[in-house]
Protein backbone atom coordinates (compact mmCIF):
# COMPACT_ATOMS: atom_id res chain seq x y z
CA UNK A 1 0.00 0.00 0.00
CA UNK A 2 2.86 2.35 0.83
CA UNK A 3 4.43 1.79 -2.61
CA UNK A 4 1.18 2.69 -4.38
CA UNK A 5 0.81 5.88 -2.34
CA UNK A 6 4.39 6.89 -3.11
CA UNK A 7 3.87 6.28 -6.83
CA UNK A 8 0.63 8.29 -6.82
CA UNK A 9 2.32 11.24 -5.08
CA UNK A 10 5.18 11.14 -7.58
CA UNK A 11 2.76 11.04 -10.51
CA UNK A 12 0.80 14.00 -9.14
CA UNK A 13 4.05 15.91 -8.62
CA UNK A 14 5.16 15.25 -12.20
CA UNK A 15 1.75 16.23 -13.57
CA UNK A 16 1.78 19.46 -11.57
CA UNK A 17 5.31 20.28 -12.71
CA UNK A 18 4.30 19.63 -16.33
CA UNK A 19 1.28 21.89 -15.99
CA UNK A 20 3.45 24.68 -14.58
CA UNK A 21 5.94 24.32 -17.44
CA UNK A 22 3.15 24.53 -19.99
CA UNK A 23 1.39 27.47 -18.40
CA UNK A 24 4.60 29.47 -17.97
CA UNK A 25 5.56 29.14 -21.61
CA UNK A 26 8.40 26.76 -20.81
CA UNK A 27 7.23 24.18 -23.32
CA UNK A 28 8.40 24.46 -26.91
CA UNK A 29 6.17 26.94 -28.68
CA UNK A 30 3.88 26.31 -31.55
CA UNK A 31 3.11 29.02 -34.11
CA UNK A 32 4.14 32.19 -35.95
CA UNK A 33 3.10 34.33 -38.91
CA UNK A 34 4.94 34.29 -42.21
CA UNK A 35 2.51 36.55 -44.10
CA UNK A 36 3.40 39.30 -43.49
CA UNK A 37 6.75 37.87 -42.52
CA UNK A 38 7.27 38.20 -38.77
CA UNK A 39 10.45 39.24 -36.98
CA UNK A 40 10.96 35.69 -35.71
CA UNK A 41 10.64 34.35 -39.26
CA UNK A 42 13.11 36.98 -40.51
CA UNK A 43 15.55 35.60 -37.93
CA UNK A 44 14.81 31.98 -38.81
CA UNK A 45 15.21 32.42 -42.57
CA UNK A 46 18.48 34.36 -42.30
CA UNK A 47 17.16 37.75 -43.46
CA UNK A 48 18.28 39.05 -40.05
CA UNK A 49 21.43 37.64 -38.43
CA UNK A 50 22.60 37.21 -34.83
CA UNK A 51 19.10 36.82 -33.37
CA UNK A 52 20.02 34.21 -30.79
CA UNK A 53 17.89 31.16 -30.05
CA UNK A 54 14.76 32.47 -31.81
CA UNK A 55 16.37 31.56 -35.14
CA UNK A 56 15.86 27.88 -34.28
CA UNK A 57 12.39 28.21 -32.79
CA UNK A 58 10.33 30.97 -34.41
CA UNK A 59 7.21 29.18 -33.18
CA UNK A 60 8.11 29.71 -29.50
CA UNK A 61 7.03 33.31 -28.84
CA UNK A 62 4.49 32.32 -26.20
CA UNK A 63 3.32 34.45 -23.29
CA UNK A 64 0.27 35.38 -21.24
CA UNK A 65 -2.97 35.97 -23.12
CA UNK A 66 -5.46 38.79 -22.56
CA UNK A 67 -3.78 41.45 -24.70
CA UNK A 68 -4.13 44.43 -24.58
CA UNK A 69 -5.75 44.71 -21.12
CA UNK A 70 -3.32 42.02 -19.95
CA UNK A 71 -0.86 39.84 -21.76
CA UNK A 72 2.70 40.72 -22.75
CA UNK A 73 4.16 43.76 -21.00
CA UNK A 74 4.98 47.05 -22.67
CA UNK A 75 8.45 46.87 -24.18
CA UNK A 76 8.18 43.07 -24.39
CA UNK A 77 5.20 42.68 -26.71
CA UNK A 78 7.13 41.21 -29.64
CA UNK A 79 8.94 38.71 -27.40
CA UNK A 80 5.79 37.88 -25.36
CA UNK A 81 7.77 38.56 -22.15
CA UNK A 82 10.45 36.00 -23.10
CA UNK A 83 13.79 37.64 -22.21
CA UNK A 84 15.68 35.07 -24.28
CA UNK A 85 13.90 36.49 -27.34
CA UNK A 86 14.59 40.14 -26.42
CA UNK A 87 16.06 40.79 -29.87
CA UNK A 88 12.50 40.77 -31.24
CA UNK A 89 11.56 43.75 -29.06
CA UNK A 90 14.35 46.07 -30.16
CA UNK A 91 13.50 48.83 -32.67
CA UNK A 92 16.59 47.82 -34.70
CA UNK A 93 17.89 44.40 -35.71
CA UNK A 94 20.79 42.89 -33.73
CA UNK A 95 23.10 44.30 -36.43
CA UNK A 96 21.73 47.81 -35.93
CA UNK A 97 19.77 48.04 -39.18
CA UNK A 98 16.08 48.47 -39.80
CA UNK A 99 13.83 45.42 -39.63
CA UNK A 100 12.96 44.32 -43.20
CA UNK A 101 9.41 45.26 -44.16
CA UNK A 102 6.62 43.83 -46.27
CA UNK A 103 4.82 46.28 -48.59
CA UNK A 104 1.08 46.52 -47.94
CA UNK A 105 -1.73 48.84 -49.05
CA UNK A 106 -4.17 50.38 -46.60
CA UNK A 107 -7.86 49.85 -47.23
CA UNK A 108 -7.24 46.66 -49.21
CA UNK A 109 -7.71 43.01 -48.33
CA UNK A 110 -4.63 41.15 -47.14
CA UNK A 111 -4.18 37.44 -46.51
CA UNK A 112 -2.49 36.64 -43.20
CA UNK A 113 -0.86 33.26 -42.77
CA UNK A 114 0.16 31.28 -39.70
CA UNK A 115 2.45 28.25 -39.57
CA UNK A 116 1.91 25.84 -36.66
CA UNK A 117 4.11 23.12 -35.20
CA UNK A 118 1.39 22.19 -32.68
CA UNK A 119 -2.28 22.89 -33.31
CA UNK A 120 -3.84 24.08 -30.06
CA UNK A 121 -7.53 24.57 -29.39
CA UNK A 122 -8.00 28.21 -30.40
CA UNK A 123 -10.14 31.07 -29.10
CA UNK A 124 -9.28 33.60 -31.78
CA UNK A 125 -6.69 35.50 -33.76
CA UNK A 126 -6.44 39.28 -33.36
CA UNK A 127 -4.43 41.83 -35.29
CA UNK A 128 -3.29 45.25 -34.08
CA UNK A 129 -1.26 47.94 -35.86
CA UNK A 130 0.78 50.93 -34.76
CA UNK A 131 -0.81 54.39 -34.91
CA UNK A 132 0.19 57.23 -37.20
CA UNK A 133 3.13 59.02 -35.60
CA UNK A 134 4.11 56.11 -33.34
CA UNK A 135 7.55 56.21 -31.70
CA UNK A 136 9.82 53.97 -33.76
CA UNK A 137 12.86 54.56 -31.55
CA UNK A 138 11.95 52.40 -28.56
CA UNK A 139 10.59 48.94 -27.80
CA UNK A 140 6.93 48.66 -28.77
CA UNK A 141 4.36 49.69 -26.14
CA UNK A 142 0.60 49.89 -26.00
CA UNK A 143 0.77 53.68 -26.48
CA UNK A 144 2.22 53.01 -29.96
CA UNK A 145 -0.70 50.81 -30.98
CA UNK A 146 -4.32 51.23 -31.92
CA UNK A 147 -5.62 48.96 -29.17
CA UNK A 148 -8.79 48.07 -31.09
CA UNK A 149 -7.88 45.13 -33.34
CA UNK A 150 -8.43 45.88 -37.02
CA UNK A 151 -9.15 42.18 -37.57
CA UNK A 152 -10.55 39.52 -35.23
CA UNK A 153 -10.98 35.94 -36.42
CA UNK A 154 -13.01 33.84 -33.90
CA UNK A 155 -12.09 30.15 -33.96
CA UNK A 156 -14.54 28.61 -31.49
CA UNK A 157 -12.12 26.26 -29.74
CA UNK A 158 -11.22 24.38 -32.94
CA UNK A 159 -7.68 23.30 -33.75
CA UNK A 160 -6.18 24.96 -36.84
CA UNK A 161 -4.46 22.99 -39.60
CA UNK A 162 -0.66 23.12 -39.94
CA UNK A 163 -1.01 26.19 -42.16
CA UNK A 164 -3.88 28.63 -41.75
CA UNK A 165 -4.71 31.66 -43.90
CA UNK A 166 -7.44 34.24 -43.41
CA UNK A 167 -8.08 37.62 -44.99
CA UNK A 168 -9.01 41.01 -43.64
CA UNK A 169 -8.94 44.64 -44.67
CA UNK A 170 -5.89 46.62 -43.65
CA UNK A 171 -6.51 50.01 -42.01
CA UNK A 172 -6.40 53.04 -44.25
CA UNK A 173 -4.78 56.40 -43.47
CA UNK A 174 -1.36 54.99 -42.57
CA UNK A 175 1.92 55.54 -44.41
CA UNK A 176 5.51 54.49 -43.98
CA UNK A 177 6.85 51.94 -41.51
CA UNK A 178 4.41 50.28 -39.11
CA UNK A 179 4.28 47.11 -37.00
CA UNK A 180 1.42 44.61 -37.08
CA UNK A 181 1.04 42.60 -33.88
CA UNK A 182 -0.74 39.27 -34.40
CA UNK A 183 -1.98 37.43 -31.30
CA UNK A 184 -3.14 33.80 -31.38
CA UNK A 185 -5.03 33.04 -28.16
CA UNK A 186 -5.12 29.41 -27.07
CA UNK A 187 -8.51 28.30 -25.72
CA UNK A 188 -7.46 25.77 -23.09
CA UNK A 189 -4.34 27.40 -21.55
CA UNK A 190 -3.56 30.82 -20.09
CA UNK A 191 -1.21 31.62 -22.97
CA UNK A 192 -1.13 33.17 -26.41
CA UNK A 193 1.42 33.37 -29.20
CA UNK A 194 2.65 36.75 -30.47
CA UNK A 195 4.08 37.71 -33.86
CA UNK A 196 5.32 41.18 -34.80
CA UNK A 197 5.62 41.97 -38.50
CA UNK A 198 7.18 45.12 -39.92
CA UNK A 199 5.31 46.56 -42.90
CA UNK A 200 5.46 49.60 -45.15
CA UNK A 201 2.15 51.21 -46.13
Amino acid sequence: MRKKTKFYASAVGLATTGALVLSSGGASGHGYTDLPVSRQKQCQNGSVANCGSIQWEPQSVEGPKGFPSGGAADGQICSANNTRFAQLDAPKTPGGGAWPTTKVTGGQSYTFRWQFTAMHSTSDFKYYVTKAGWNQNHNLTRSDLNLTPFLTVPYGGKQPPATLSHSGTLPSGLSGHHVIVAVWSVADTVNAFYSCSDVTF
